[in-house]
């Protein structure tokens, strides 16, 4: 079994809502809430879910560009949720993260050059001449031309935007990096083009991966786990093939009947969720999921189900397994 590279146990963030002329606190948004995975190295877990459900809070909390209220982020054996700016400034080389949106987490004013070799800068890998290599190599292995480091972002497309922000993440070769639905900005055929590029990345270079993303159909193709998201927690989690073969809780059920399938003889059924998304300031009791379930029963608005193995690496938090 592959070694475990991250852990996060319990990991909580609320965010304070303030009111009045003294800022006092009135409630929370309740962003994460008892979120626990691992990430193996060399292995990408892909985190899913809908807007809003708190994925991309969970990627910032477990780089610390977010405080957590509460919980444990382990890397590497090393327990470092308590760390300081400047600790992390020291782990940075080893956790890195790309952007959702490869227009704006490019600044318009620096060239590409600037860009992919601030971070070799700062951590002091290299600098001149051999800066200026390292640069060019890292261009050339994400597939753009080494004289494209003088060029400034609004001369690319988006496709080639966002291998900008993987050369970038390359920079100081990292361990771990945390796709922010690294795809979702992108026509279907770059899609295809910059999972691939990832893929190929993590055979050469062993990166483990935590890719965020809405669209279960292209987090498939790179995922070894899928851990299902609603509302601040975890509802399922297994092996990519088990979930999409036998998914156990009616979420990712409903997720996964929203996939197209490419063959017009094929008949799906489509399960359309009745209702909005509860608010996070003030979640339903018992099950997150129970107002929109078409399976609900008695216990689902009282009794918060545990989250709990059902078989090999297989986890559902659900009073139906």
């Amino acid at each position: 079994m592959a070694e475990i590279l991250l852990e996060v146990k319990n990991l909580k963030k609320y965010f304070p809502i303030t009111k009045g002329l003294f800022s006092k606190v009135v409630g929370h948004v309740h962003a994460l809430d008892e979120v626990s995975f691992q990430v193996k190295r060399g292995k990408t877990l892909g985190l899913v879910g809908e807007s809003g459900c708190g994925k991309t809070t969970a990627g910032k909390t477990i780089l610390k560009l977010l405080e957590p209220t509460s919980g444990e982020i382990w890397y590497d054996g090393t327990n470092i949720t308590q760390y300081t700016k400047q600790q992390m400034k020291g782990l940075r080389r080893q956790m890195q993260i790309i952007f959702q949106d490869p227009f704006s987490s490019l600044n318009p004013r620096i060239t590409v050059g600037g860009i992919v070799g601030a971070a070799i800068e700062i951590h002091d890998i290299a600098r001149g001449k051999e800066k200026e290599d390292v640069i060019a190599t890292l261009l050339k292995k994400v597939g753009l031309q080494p004289e494209y480091m003088r060029r400034y972002p609004h001369e690319f497309s988006g496709g080639q935007r966002q291998r900008i922000g993987v050369a970038r993440a390359l920079a100081v070769n990292p361990k771990l990096i945390i796709g922010d639905e690294p795809v979702s900005a992108l026509d279907v055929s770059i899609q295809a083009q910059i999972i691939n590029l990832l893929e190929d990345l993590q055979g050469e270079r062993g990166l483990a991966y935590i890719i965020i993303a809405h669209d279960l159909s292209v987090i498939s193709h790179i995922s070894n786990e899928i851990a299902v998201m609603y509302l601040g927690k975890i509802v399922e989690m297994a092996p990519v093939k088990e979930i999409y073969s036998e998914p156990l809780h009616p979420y990712t059920e409903a997720l996964l009947s929203a996939v197209p399938i490419a063959d017009p003889t094929v008949k799906k059924t489509r399960i359309i969720l009745k209702g909005d998304v509860p608010s996070p300031i003030n979640p339903p009791s018992g099950c997150r999921f129970h107002p929109r379930c078409p399976y609900r029963f008695e216990p689902c608005d009282r009794i918060e189900p545990e989250f709990k193995r059902v078989g090999g690496d297989h986890f559902v938090a659900c009073h139906l397994r």
